[in-house]
């Protein structure tokens, strides 16, 4: 089913603190399937308990990427402390433990994470003839106005 396309120029409010975290792996060793495949499998679940329980968990919004190698995906929480008790959560933990059981310091596949805490007002958008999309799609999405026609308005500077 294809996303409804918002014509026009959009923007989102920049009113909220939110956190964007970055996770993903890499495939170092193509053929080392046994390695790299539970890595991968571990994610959909834990996926699925993140838009189940949006709301409870302090999580927003996500986008995924698929390369060759790497995979990422680009998630928006609601706060720090938030992403912080999902880390410590049953099956983020279980994940953990399983991956390092399975492939720890095993050069086949490898893991990473970024996480950038962003301040209301530090942090600006804009979509021309797009879906919901990234930030769009985890703030609230609104038509640029004269007041927010451009980054630095945006940006309040």
């Amino acid at each position: 089913m294809a996303k409804h396309v918002y014509t026009g120029r959009f923007t989102t409010e920049n009113t909220e603190d939110i956190v964007v975290f970055i996770i993903g792996m890499r495939v170092n060793k193509r053929l080392a399937i046994h390695k790299w495949l539970p890595v991968f499998n571990a994610m959909p679940g834990m996926i699925k308990e993140l838009y189940t329980n949006k709301e409870s968990l302090g999580f927003l919004s996500m986008e995924s990427y698929f390369g060759l190698r790497t995979t990422t995906m680009i998630q928006y929480w609601r706060s720090i402390d938030d992403l912080l008790a999902y880390a410590k959560s049953e099956k983020h933990l279980a994940a953990w433990k399983n991956f390092n059981k399975k492939v720890g310091n095993n050069d086949a596949v490898g893991i990473y994470h970024e996480t950038y805490q962003l301040s209301k007002g530090n942090y600006e958008s804009v979509y021309v003839n797009m879906p919901h999309y990234g930030l769009g799609n985890a703030v609230n999405h609104i038509p640029v106005s004269a007041e927010r026609n451009n980054a630095r308005k945006r940006l309040n500077v």
